[in-house]
């Protein structure tokens, strides 16, 4: 995808970039591809593989979404989504959980050579923060983490009642969601809505959204050894 087709579909979807936006996304690129020399960080270096198959994908679910309030995104890797959304959307305050401390520093260095504010980049394992910030954010992302069942356990409990958590998944994501719906019920969510989109190579991607519609039990998340032997 070049620099004209991403502006564009973006554009198709009612999204307008500034210029300050864009380099943003150029630095951004910059930095994966020079980190990446000193840590495994993605397989996907090129400039215009990195704006299909992280940037634009990473934005993909969130077209003509309210992105307001408080975000925040288990296990990130290298950032995505939660870089590219709050790149797109400057009034969300971010939190990233990233439990691997090579991958903070990645991403501290990030934040401050693109000088984003109110983000907050935490080296701990979801299941261990949610036992200090339990149903606290509008929006819980995460892309290519955990099976399902898993991923729900350690994210749904972050999400407050009325809020949104969006598993960004591949071509495996329906199936995933069948295995999940015991998990999503005893967390107390519901299925909203499901999207398929396919990139350029053809690879599909299946977002799913979950609605948080009542406060997830106590007991949840479990110490992740019971949650990854035992899932939902």
């Amino acid at each position: 995808m070049k620099v004209e087709e991403f502006v564009e579909a973006c554009r198709k979807k009612g999204v307008q970039w500034s210029s300050d936006q864009l380099d943003r996304f150029y630095r951004y690129a910059d930095l994966l591809k020079s980190w990446n020399e000193k840590m495994n960080l993605t397989a996907i270096t090129e400039f215009e593989e990195v704006l299909e198959k992280h940037f634009y994908d990473s934005l993909i679910p969130f077209f003509g979404m309210t992105l307001e309030g408080k975000l925040c995104d288990v296990g990130a890797g290298a950032g995505f989504p939660s870089i590219p959304l709050k790149i797109m959307a400057p009034q969300l305050e971010v939190t990233i959980l990233e439990p691997l401390n090579k991958r903070v520093t990645f991403l501290k260095e990030v934040a401050s050579v693109l000088q984003l504010q109110h983000i907050h980049i935490v080296n701990q394992r979801a299941e261990d923060y949610a036992r200090q910030h339990r149903e606290e954010f509008d929006l819980v992302t995460a892309r290519a983490v955990a099976a399902l069942p898993v991923l729900a356990e350690l994210c749904l409990p972050l999400v407050r009642q009325g809020g949104l958590f969006v598993a960004m998944k591949g071509a495996a994501g329906h199936q995933e969601k069948t295995q999940a719906q015991k998990a999503i019920d005893t967390l107390g969510a519901r299925l909203e809505d499901v999207q398929q989109v396919s990139l350029s190579d053809g690879s599909q991607r299946i977002n799913l959204m979950y609605r948080k519609i009542r406060k997830t039990p106590p007991q949840y998340p479990r110490p992740y050894v019971r949650i990854k032997k035992n899932p939902l």
